[in-house]
């Protein structure tokens, strides 16, 4: 149904572009999204932030310097100190750096999957002091932002942020707008990252996405890119349990209603490979006696 909070959205990120601070250095930019939200971008990377009277409440660091320059341009323009930083998930390039984003009073936060792996496997940035299993809401003056963990879909416990009452959506990696998903799908769970989107758009309707990178947008945008992941994975699978292999389905399997997305050429074949070895690694499709015997057979370990 088109509600007029869609439709003011849409007349909302329909100007957008003429809210960008650009900073000193043009790899850095800041740009409000809505209300007492902004996205911060450092080259490629995304990610959010939120100004109260009482402090920010800021994601992930993306790396050292960029954390710098983010925590220097909160200082000079709001001048409140960062009372919260959240973790979108584990991997290196959004979360390194985080103490320099930080202070001694600032409360890290990430899911405790993402906080497990991170402390185990030594990643240079702030350690989390809270962390939670299913959700968690964060109040900040007279905002709020609610954190929820849908599972396995990219890395280890990436969550979506939701910030209210801006009613603003931030969503890592396993959700990217107007853009294929990374190459071959390192570090992706293909499944997870179908049964999480699904799960956003059944929560209440937020009025604009923010994403680790690609472009911001609405649910409609969301939708299209859910399209994209089940086409993909369906397609593969369906042509994996006929036994056919992996040059066979990158050459068939064309997905040319979809060929409006940035990066589809490059990375078409890249995504049919990632969701091919998932099914092969994660599955053992390689080893189903109801799979006719095309593809190479591997003993299990």
């Amino acid at each position: 149904m088109f509600t007029l909070r869609r439709l003011c959205a849409l007349l909302y990120l329909s100007t957008l572009s003429i809210c960008v601070c650009a900073g000193p250095d043009s790899q850095y930019q800041v740009q409000q999204i809505k209300d007492n939200v902004y996205r911060f971008t450092s080259g490629k990377y995304h990610s959010a932030f939120m100004i109260t009277k009482s402090g920010a409440f800021v994601t992930d660091p993306i790396d050292s310097q960029s954390a710098l320059y983010l925590k220097r341009y909160i200082k000079e323009n709001f001048d409140v100190p960062v009372t919260f930083m959240a973790y979108s998930h584990n991997h290196i390039d959004h979360t390194a750096g985080g103490e320099n984003l930080t202070t001694e009073n600032t409360t890290v936060i990430a899911h405790k999957e993402a906080a497990r792996n991170i402390i185990n496997t030594q990643l240079p940035t702030a350690y989390p002091n809270l962390t939670f299993t299913d959700e968690l809401v964060v109040e900040l003056a007279d905002s709020r932002v609610k954190l929820k963990y849908y599972g396995r879909n990219n890395g280890y416990g990436s969550v979506s942020m939701r910030f209210e009452p801006a009613n603003v959506l931030l969503a890592v990696d396993w959700i990217t707008l107007n853009r294929l998903p990374y190459k071959n799908l390192k570090g992706y769970d293909i499944e997870g990252m179908i049964t999480s989107t699904k799960a956003v758009l059944q929560e209440p309707e937020f009025d604009i996405f923010i994403g680790g990178h690609a472009d911001t947008g609405n649910r409609k945008d969301v939708e299209n890119y859910l399209a994209y992941l089940q086409a993909l994975y369906t397609g593969v699978n369906t042509q994996m349990r006929k036994g056919n292999n992996l040059q066979s389905i990158q050459k068939s399997l064309q997905l040319s209603q979809f060929n409006h997305l940035k990066m589809f050429d490059e990375w078409r074949e890249l995504n049919i490979e990632g969701v091919y070895n998932t099914l092969i690694d994660m599955s053992y499709y390689d080893m189903r006696p109801d799979i006719p015997p095309t593809q190479s057979k591997t003993e299990s370990n």
